[in-house]
């Protein structure tokens, strides 16, 4: 499969990055997603924009939104801190209606439907670590994982396919790898990183619980180089 296909574009003329840089921040970006940042003040509207590809958005704060898309409908969207979702690509305006800022993570996927894969995990966190892992959302795009480790409490080797993980809370683990390999993890709340796919142990290393989302991808194999 040519990268070409693999990698659909994200820039529209009515990219939000580019529309609206104040409110959206490109995190990381490679052939598979685009991760973006979006802080938007309170009573703050942003303008009528086009997400191109299909998402994930990880809410970091209270949203009270009222949003009204490309038809000119008008509705009104409230989540809580903590919570995910899943959009197709969509054209609308968004208008903070709260009395505080919001922020949000957004995994845009650069796959299409027809190219992803299953999973197939024989070390399936789901499955090998049930206690720390649960399915928050899942179609033929993504799987969304919630971690959730206790104080001091460790999560059996497992696996993950390619990845990005958004934390919300702050946290210190150690990782260890097949090979014996411990790397010691400090992260901040809010926080997104992008991860390869990989095997590993965690262990919370802290006296309070650490929760992170894991969105993980059925993105087609990478061409042979």
């Amino acid at each position: 499969m040519a990268l070409s296909v693999l990698a659909a574009s994200t820039a529209t003329a009515q990219d939000p990055v580019k529309i609206r840089p104040s409110e959206y921040k490109v995190e990381h970006e490679n052939d598979r997603v685009r991760v973006v940042r979006v802080k938007r003040g309170a009573h703050s509207k942003s303008p009528m924009h086009e997400h191109a590809n299909p998402y994930v958005v990880i809410y970091l704060t209270d949203v009270h939104q009222k949003v009204t898309g490309a038809d000119g409908k008008v509705q009104e969207a409230t989540r809580k801190a903590g919570q995910v979702g899943f959009s197709q690509p969509v054209k609308h305006e968004e208008e903070n209606v709260a009395d505080k800022p919001l922020e949000a993570i957004l995994v845009e996927l650069k796959y299409k439907t027809g190219s992803a894969q299953p999973l197939s995990l024989p070390l399936d966190p789901i499955k090998v670590a049930a206690k720390h892992h649960k399915i928050e959302l899942e179609n033929d795009l993504v799987r969304v994982i919630r971690s959730i480790r206790g104080p001091r409490e460790k999560a059996a080797m497992h696996e993950h396919p390619d990845y990005v993980v958004v934390w919300l809370t702050d946290l210190h683990t150690g990782i260890q790898r097949p090979d014996g390999t411990v790397i010691d993890s400090v992260r901040k709340a809010g926080e997104v990183a992008w991860r390869d796919a990989w095997k590993h142990e965690t262990e919370n290393l802290t006296d309070r619980v650490a929760e992170e989302v894991q969105v993980e991808l059925k993105a087609p194999p990478r061409p042979a180089r």
